[in-house]
């Protein structure tokens, strides 16, 4: 019976792809950059170079849309992209839960086109954030139920959008009607402390090898956290090696301190794979908790 069930959800995510590339950054208006022609390129179904920022959209029919929708940010330590593992799984897995998913492949701080490194993420996010607001009914979505969801070092980087208050988009006009802050966020297996529990590449990646101890400290997530972060929700294995659970504990903690609504959960295993397929019934139960949490963070 559950092998039946996984066939038939299987088949349903192999149907649904993204209707359209959106290209996030304006002709002409992306910052934080030298100007250089990139190709995008992939290895081994990995990112590892993009030539322009770009966000997937993946939407749900419209008789079955919700109002919500989520920009997924994928992980890879800041030196890849995970954009099909972590970003078009989980875009489909929304989409069974009539939420509209989009996908962003954003620009990694090791690019060399890329001026000031640590800022080149946030400025992408923050763009798709203010691009999904202003083109809310494009799509069939509210502008105030737009969240994030980031894996690993995407979850750093939606830690980043929804703590940073500074717009950094250099967006004219009109754009500067819209937040860049996140209503939601959903971080799983995040990195969040830079410093004694830091995955050490995404931090040589989005800082340098030679990062300085207070650059450390203004760019570990739970040090930015207050009372205007946005509700979130933590999913973490105790058992992950590559990023200590203690990145998820460390923020909760912070949340708590600064009252900001949200929930933690710490599974026994997991790893480091947390996704839409799991090893164990017991963690892959992360889905369910999810889409029970996303339940009481907008009521409408």
């Amino acid at each position: 019976m559950k092998k039946s069930v996984l066939i038939i959800l299987m088949m349903l995510f192999n149907q649904i792809s993204a209707q359209e590339k959106i290209n996030v950054w304006p002709k002409g208006e992306m910052p934080n950059s030298k100007g250089l022609y990139l190709k995008t390129e992939e290895k081994e179904g990995r990112i590892t170079q993009i030539k322009e920022t770009e966000l997937f959209a993946f939407l749900p029919p419209k008789e079955d849309r919700k109002q919500m929708s989520v920009i997924i940010i994928p992980g890879g330590g800041y030196y890849k992209l995970t954009y099909d593992l972590n970003g078009f799984q989980i875009a489909k897995w929304f989409n069974t839960l009539g939420i509209s998913a989009f996908v962003l492949n954003y620009r990694l701080p090791i690019s060399p086109d890329v001026k000031q490194r640590e800022l080149a993420p946030l400025q992408d996010i923050q763009a798709a954030i203010k691009y999904l607001r202003k083109n809310a009914d494009q799509y069939g979505i509210s502008p105030d139920q737009v969240g994030v969801i980031g894996t690993s070092a995407g979850g750093h980087l939606a830690a980043m959008a929804s703590n940073i208050f500074t717009d950094y988009t250099e967006l004219k006009g009109d754009w500067g009607n819209f937040s860049t802050i996140p209503n939601f966020a959903i971080l799983v297996s995040p990195v969040i402390d830079l410093g004694e529990f830091a995955h050490v590449g995404s931090r040589n990646s989005l800082l340098g090898e030679n990062a300085s101890q207070e650059k450390i400290s203004e760019y570990s997530m739970q040090n930015r956290v207050t009372e205007k972060t946005p509700p979130t929700l933590l999913i973490h294995a105790q058992n992950d090696k590559a990023v200590p659970v203690m990145n998820s504990i460390l923020y909760y903690q912070a949340m708590t301190k600064n009252k900001v609504k949200g929930a933690m959960f710490i599974f026994p295993e997991g790893e480091h794979k947390i996704g839409i397929m799991n090893k164990t019934e017991l963690t892959d139960n992360w889905k369910k908790l999810c889409s029970d949490w996303l339940k009481t963070v907008i009521n409408k």
